[in-house]
């Protein structure tokens, strides 16, 4: 004999008889008209005999909250990623270093928003976002710059009507203010700083390169007197003097692996792993240390090569940046040591 149907009662609930299960079970039950014909759609409730686990599952459902009734998305962030993956034709003109860190930035909006319609990202929205990175202003500027080449790859090449990109300029993200260089009391505290962090920054420093570029070097690129540096944004690689200390610093580092920052044999620790290191570390420090990263040491090496008496050309030919930032920094560089090397080459 059937047990006694339950009498709890809400609208829409119903109960009915489940002969695998021998017992009563609970469904949330939506009725609709349309064009005269009734229809029904029903979510079961699996109480498993708890009043109050089926009063949670039905204020899921009576409320639209339930994951079985929502549709699923169309055209979304992860069927776009997943394409973009799988075309030989864009993955073929990409460095494995660009292909490495385009993936960390992917499968940051896989996790987030892989499921989620890529037309219902808004502007504003994504502004909120690079906002709560306001202190890694390279990290916001290489997330934009994802978005903006996924966005324009789904338009380009999947023809989805998408819009007009969100992340439009906000790729080519930069500080409200330039990078500073470090001052010399955090130079000085270098050494309280993990291994890690003093490779990185040394690197930077003797290099004159942007940070990644930097801690991404293989013993390899030592030759002796030269080096091959990296200029990122034109993919070059090219050869350049490699100064004494420099020299030096890097002979006295164990090998690892093919890396000067190994991760493991073949692999580089990365730069998302330095960085936050040293973040940690620059806590350790004070206040005082909070404007300064990573990129400052870049400029260091600006202002270090114009008080040493470089010109700009040379500067250029170390760091490779523009002749606007490079006058920029150059004004940064200590006054009376420019002025007392102009003046003894009247000598």
């Amino acid at each position: 004999m059937k047990p006694a149907k339950p009498q709890i009662k809400k609208k829409r609930l119903v109960w009915k008889w489940d002969r695998h299960r021998a017992a009563w079970m609970p469904y949330y039950r939506v009725t609709h008209t349309v064009a005269g014909k009734q229809t029904e759609k029903t979510w079961l409730i699996d109480w498993q005999g708890d009043p109050r686990t089926l009063d949670t599952i039905y204020w899921e459902l009576h409320t639209g909250r339930d994951q079985r009734q929502k549709t699923p998305a169309k055209q979304t962030w992860r069927e776009c990623i997943e394409a973009w993956r799988a075309d030989i034709s864009v993955q073929q003109d990409l460095a494995a270093s660009t292909k490495t860190s385009y993936r960390r930035d992917m499968d940051r909006i896989l996790e987030k928003n892989g499921d989620k319609a890529m037309a219902r990202t808004t502007r504003p929205g994504l502004k909120a976002a690079l906002a709560k990175m306001a202190d890694q202003p390279r990290k916001a500027s290489k997330y934009a710059q994802t978005i903006s080449i996924l966005w324009n790859y789904a338009l380009s090449e999947l023809d989805w009507p998408l819009g007009a990109n969100p992340a439009k300029k906000l790729a080519s993200y930069k500080p409200k203010s330039p990078y500073e260089p470090w001052p010399a009391w955090m130079i000085g505290k270098l050494d309280t700083a993990p291994d890690n962090v003093q490779t990185a920054a040394h690197l930077i420093l003797g290099t004159g390169q942007r940070p990644n570029a930097a801690i991404c070097m293989t013993h390899d690129q030592f030759t002796g007197e030269t080096m091959f540096v990296l200029d990122e944004k034109g993919g070059e690689l090219f050869e350049t003097f490699c100064p004494k200390r420099l020299r030096e610093f890097v002979s006295g580092l164990p090998r690892r692996g093919e890396y000067l920052l190994a991760k493991n044999l073949r692999e580089p620790v990365g730069y998302s792993a330095i960085e936050k290191a040293f973040r940690a570390w620059r806590e350790t420090l004070g206040p005082n240390a909070k404007p300064f990263t990573l990129h400052g040491l870049r400029k260091l090496a600006i202002i270090e090569l114009a008080e040493a008496g470089a010109s700009d050309a040379e500067i250029q030919a170390v760091t490779n940046q523009s002749a606007e930032m490079v006058v920029y920094y150059r004004k940064r560089a200590n006054r009376l040591k420019l002025s007392k090397a102009a003046q003894e080459r009247r000598e």
